[in-house]
């Protein structure tokens, strides 16, 4: 696909069994506003975000990954975008229409190569939203979201040929072979990253502070709630982005971030970083190096039981 018809992304909805500390974790630490709550779903905004809210948490006896949401530009390219993807012989979930989710808007969802639901949208409804004043340690908006598979070459072929996403840059190991496709579908370095895992699941999702300052006070709270952090702070060097990831309290790996790399669309160059090189996985050297422990702490539980099988909500 020679142009892509996705403008950004929007969230990432997760079901969790221990809904209440999830919610608790978000809302009094992550820093984190509540959109909605209508019971037994959450929806979270972030302050210095236009989106209606940039993570959902259900109530639920499984844990999973319930779908990734991106933005498009308009209705002519979420009804071509469905109708290219029926035509490919992608399984629709729902047809484009008006969506019954927070803020609404037009769009589809469907599942992806591996059958993780995606959800695509356009017209939603934008939140009042401000300026995060400095030394404001709180999330402005959605970074990123890392996608766990063991066939990360197809995932990675596929969200080009469908999705118009581009490779921005390789983790690679000279034995091991790739490891890690960070995917953009804007000027920003990555807002989709696919990595070698076991199976199917969320491997990550990042959240854009204001600054360093902002990222390292944030940093410093999660740490002071006494959440465990697997890693950082740090700055990684595809993406030249800072870095410190911690366990939520149902085992989801959430990072903190910021400064990620803006790029030239005429002039970029997709990098091959070996990962065997201290440097790719932490510029700094403060944040230890990348190692088997924190690599199986981001395997996360397996989805392999929920894939192809679209969300309630």
């Amino acid at each position: 696909m020679a142009f892509s018809p996705i403008t950004h992304i929007r969230h990432f909805d997760i079901a969790v069994p221990d809904f209440d500390k999830q919610v608790e974790f978000y809302r009094n630490h992550w820093g984190l506003t509540v959109q909605h709550d209508d019971g037994d779903v959450v929806y979270f905004a972030a302050e210095g975000s236009p989106e209606q809210y940039v993570t959902r948490v259900r109530r639920s006896t499984d844990k999973r990954l319930d779908l990734v949401a991106f933005g498009a530009a308009d209705r002519e390219s979420v009804d071509t975008l469905a109708q290219d993807l029926g035509a490919a012989g992608v399984k629709i979930v729902s047809e484009p229409d008006a969506l019954q989710t927070l803020g609404g808007g037009y769009g589809f969802r469907f599942f992806d190569l591996e059958g993780r639901t995606i959800e695509v949208s356009t017209e939603v409804e934008v939140r009042k939203h401000r300026k995060i004043e400095e030394r404001e340690a709180i999330p402005v908006r959605l970074s990123h979201v890392v996608l766990n598979s063991n066939q990360p070459e197809a995932m990675r072929s596929w969200y080009e040929k469908h999705l118009g996403f581009r490779l921005s840059d390789t983790l690679n190991h000279p034995h091991a072979g790739d490891l890690f496709y960070f995917m953009r579908c804007s000027t920003q370095h990555h807002s989709m990253a696919i990595a070698r895992g076991p199976h199917a699941s969320l491997q990550h999702a990042s959240f854009e502070l204001r600054g360093l300052d902002e990222y390292m006070r944030g940093s410093g709270r999660i740490i002071r709630a006494g959440y465990r952090k697997i890693w950082g702070p740090g700055r990684h060097a595809a993406g030249d982005n800072t870095f410190t990831y911690f366990i939520d309290p149902n085992g989801n790996t959430m990072e903190m971030t910021t400064e990620l790399e803006m790029i030239d669309e005429d002039s970029w160059h997709p990098h091959i970083y070996d990962v065997q090189e201290p440097e790719t996985s932490d510029q700094w050297g403060t944040g230890g190096d990348m190692d088997e422990f924190i690599t199986k702490e981001m395997f996360n539980d397996s989805d392999n039981d929920h894939l192809f099988v679209a969300p309630p909500v």
